[in-house]
């Protein structure tokens, strides 16, 4: 028996000119793991939403066409019905947090329902996503890979056939991303569930899914077993779907003539160490240019201690005698595992938050006594949310705000500019709220520059993108290397890491447990067993192949390593 039959559907959202889905036919069978790919805005999301039901019982909108979940028609049966067969949990999964303890929560749904045994029902959820000792907690004594799985939990609770997760990676670093998706295996092969992810790491999609479905403005292009799907590299990018590092340098390879044109391409790691196994590693021709050495403090921390007061139990310490220094001119990335501190830090750096003990300074004085308003002319921290940004009604008026206050003589033409940098100008006029990712994400960029801060701090600046989104990001910044003095990012993309900062620290329970190059960082086994942090899949390629290679993009991995013959020569 199908898990899900849709046929011949087709949506369209009130008031829009064109059907978001056209002509649908689907069939996904019963303990399937299945990833839902496809650029912005081809569908994704309202196909899941119209199999779970809140479209159209909740969304409303023009609906043709049957869906049917374990023989229920959607349409003829409540949302309260459907959410017994379908779980889910979306992007936003904070939204889905109700009560303030672990297993109020994870058993509130099975309470609505009033079932006699809906604590019992809690604490299998709980145990099946790997929170069993965590009952009696508080919700926001967890991680955001923890909260994740409880939301997960939620849904798990009701025991539902399908369960469907919207970007389920998306803000977790990659320790807590394996953790959800080993969750997700185990509800698959040991309990039956059929699992629909809509992902962007396809990294992950080669690792655990079993099925592949494509959609293109709103259409199914075509729904594949997962390895013959990544074999598609064209027509993925096309969509802007990049498949795993491993098969795009493959496939790069392939045609440059070093790999045989008729062999699959490989998806994970250890297919690559066949496929590359006739392939020498040579350093690269152009080393990367230096970090700048001796250059003055831009921000010193010296003998910090911060503390979070908490309703149960003891405050929680995030620093307790942190001692660091940001010199002038660097390009640094925070990078550690969910509630390292990386995000308390920069707020310390603009005095957002201030500390029980401990000095933090700027430019060598301390930012004890001023306000973060005063602060605002030489630090500038861009929010991971850059929704909490916008506060006017228009994109340009949120760009010109902090200059205005500030009676900046020529904030018209400064911000004209900003718009024209960051590619806005056609959109000056629209609310930030209602723009696309990139968009808004550029838009938090131009607010954070508008000032010219020598330091400028970013909060997770590629999360929740999708992976072309993300390129446009970075692109961004290494832009702006020409016109920003010293920054730091704090974040979980390894890629980003690895492209453009010139310094690593890596935070871990509130202290610096290393601090240097790419090279320094990511050569060390042993912090990805402290931090769970992760290189880049084609950094772990060349390794698998040569213990002394150091490639972080498949740039460096094609140019690096050669045929035998080219390597003689």
């Amino acid at each position: 028996m199908n898990a899900v039959e849709i046929n011949g559907l087709t949506y369209c959202y009130p008031g829009a000119c064109r059907p978001t889905l056209k002509d649908v036919s689907l069939r996904i069978e019963k303990g399937d793991f299945l990833a839902v790919v496809g650029n912005n805005g081809c569908g994704k999301s309202t196909l899941c939403k119209v199999i779970n039901g809140l479209i159209p019982h909740f969304i409303t909108g023009d609906f043709q066409g049957s869906v049917r979940v374990k023989g229920l028609d959607t349409l003829s049966s409540d949302v309260g019905t459907l959410a017994k067969k379908v779980g889910y949990v979306y992007q936003d999964f904070e939204n889905q947090i109700v009560r303030p303890t672990v297993l109020d929560d994870a058993s509130y749904s099975c309470l609505n329902y009033a079932f006699p045994d809906y604590r019992e029902r809690g604490r299998a959820a709980l145990e099946q996503c790997g929170l069993k000792d965590r009952e009696e907690e508080y919700v926001w004594q967890l991680s955001g890979g923890q909260t994740h799985l409880l939301a997960l939990a939620g849904a798990v609770s009701l025991s539902p056939d399908v369960l469907i997760l919207d970007e389920p990676i998306a803000q977790l670093d990659p320790m807590h991303a394996d953790r959800i998706y080993a969750v997700l295996r185990e509800l698959n092969e040991v309990h039956g569930k059929t699992i629909i992810v809509i992902e962007h790491h396809t990294e992950y999609i080669a690792d655990f899914c079993r099925h592949v479905l494509l959609m293109k403005d709103g259409r199914v292009q075509w729904m594949l077993p997962t390895r013959e799907a990544l074999q598609r590299v064209d027509e993925l990018e096309d969509c802007n779907i990049f498949p795993p590092q491993v098969t795009q340098a493959a496939h790069r390879l392939r045609k440059l003539g070093r790999l045989p044109e008729n062999a699959p391409l490989p998806t994970i790691v250890e297919e690559g160490k066949t496929a590359f196994s006739g392939l020498r590693y040579t350093p690269r021709k152009t080393p990367r240019p230096a970090a700048p050495t001796a250059a003055e403090s831009a921000v010193s921390f010296r003998d910090v201690r911060l503390s979070y007061r908490s309703v149960k139990g003891e405050p929680r310490t995030v620093f307790d005698g942190l001692n660091l220094d940001i010199r002038q001119g660097e390009k640094v990335a925070l990078i550690g595992s969910n509630g390292a501190g990386k995000s308390t830090l920069m707020k310390l750096m603009v005095g957002l938050l201030r500390p029980q003990s401990g000095t933090v300074s700027l430019f060598g004085e301390s930012i004890g006594a001023k306000k973060a308003e005063d602060l605002a002319r030489y630090i500038s921290l861009v929010y991971q949310n850059p929704e909490e940004m916008f506060i006017k009604d228009s994109i340009r008026a949120d760009i010109a705000y902090a200059m205005q206050v500030r009676g900046i003589r020529d904030w018209q033409q400064r911000t004209d500019a900003l718009l024209e940098r960051f590619r806005l100008t056609a959109i000056r006029d629209r609310d930030g709220r209602l723009m696309s990712g990139g968009q808004m994400r550029r838009a938090s960029l131009a607010i954070g520059v508008a000032l010219e801060p020598s330091v400028l701090l970013l909060d997770e600046p590629t999360a929740n993108l999708d992976i072309a989104t993300r390129r446009e990001i970075i692109g961004v910044l290494e832009e702006m290397k020409e016109i920003i003095g010293t920054a730091v990012i704090a974040t979980h993309d390894m890629q980003l890491v690895c492209q453009w900062a010139q310094r690593i620290i890596v935070l871990s329970g509130g202290r610096v447990v290393a601090d240097g190059t790419r090279d320094e960082i990511f050569s060390r086994s042993d912090l990805k067993e402290l931090v769970g942090i992760r290189p880049p899949e084609i950094f772990s390629m060349a390794r698998a192949l040569d213990a002394e290679a150091l490639c972080y993009t498949i740039d460096e991995f094609t140019e690096c390593f050669q045929e035998e013959k080219e390597w003689k020569n």
